[in-house]
């Protein structure tokens, strides 16, 4: 089986977050990584232009799809998993802890619809990952990797010598990501980053975001060499008490991310809108905190 899988990585400069159409070959099969709906909030407006240029590269190279993968439910875009696979066919999948994060944020933005206690639930996924999971994108082997500590549902997918890490690395002069999300912890996250900076020096590591500093353009992929002595959070030599204290630190720093409500309430369930109201109108939540 190919062991060096062809990526083509968007960014999509709103939110900052790469798209990955990864596949086999030109003419064969792929998978697309975290793909990403436009949404203004001021308006309401919703478009697909970023969606669209995905398409457009999948259809360039001839691909079919097989799967649409999400590394986690995302805080700061909304999915546009839902529109491509009506485009481009393929399985929508996240990791099987998303019902953890779904427990968390469920009652928050949908109190009338209790989970249910046992058994499956609509909720747009097609598939559920487990750690150490195998798959095939066409020729390609895969293996999908719990990487908790962003969220307790971060996976990472590891498709030849190519990983997708969604939020537990960023390039190496952003550093790592943010661990004070509900369910979040910093020593998770160490020791996730630490799995893969146990990978060989030369396995590409694609990035599901850049903030890159001023005078660089956004950089999609680094190695597990870069990371491993070069990360201004976690380079080698860095121990779980030092990041930890310096995780936290930053964490009571940052703002909330300006998506975060609509984005939670969409990607827990796949991307998918909410049903239309009476009018016609879908309608998201805005739950109001009054001091």
């Amino acid at each position: 089986m190919s062991t060096s899988p062809h990526v083509v990585s968007l960014f999509h400069a709103d939110t900052s977050t790469f798209t990955h159409v990864v596949c086999d070959r030109e003419g064969g099969r792929g998978a697309i990584v975290d793909p990403v709906r436009d949404f203004d909030p001021a308006s309401g407006r919703i478009a697909h232009t970023a969606a669209d240029e995905v398409i457009a590269v999948v259809q360039r190279l001839g691909l079919t799809i097989d799967w649409i993968l999400e590394t986690h439910a995302h805080a700061d875009h909304l999915s546009a998993a839902p529109y491509l696979k009506s485009r481009l066919g393929g399985r929508i999948a996240i990791g099987r802890a998303i019902g953890e994060v779904q427990a968390i944020f469920e009652p928050r933005f949908h109190p009338g619809e209790p989970l249910p206690a046992h058994g499956p639930r609509d909720d747009g996924f097609d598939h559920l990952f487990d750690d150490g999971d195998t798959f095939a994108i066409g020729d390609l082997q895969a293996t999908a990797w719990h990487v908790p500590g962003h969220t307790p549902a971060d996976m990472a997918f590891a498709v030849g010598d190519a990983v997708f890490v969604g939020d537990t690395l960023f390039p190496p002069d952003v550093g790592t990501a943010r661990c004070d999300f509900p369910g979040g912890d910093a020593r998770m996250l160490y020791r996730s980053v630490q799995r893969l900076l146990a990978l060989p020096d030369d396995t590409r590591l694609f990035m599901c975001h850049d903030y890159p500093p001023t005078g660089r353009e956004p950089q999609a992929v680094c190695t597990v060499a870069d990371e491993r002595r070069h990360n201004i959070h976690i380079h080698e030599g860095t121990s779980e008490a030092e990041f930890v204290a310096l995780r936290q630190a930053r964490d009571a720093t940052l703002a909330v991310p300006r998506l975060i409500l609509p984005s939670i309430q969409v990607n827990i369930r796949a991307g998918q809108l909410p049903p239309p109201d009476v009018n016609g109108t879908s309608y998201l939540r805005w739950p109001l905190s009054v001091a």
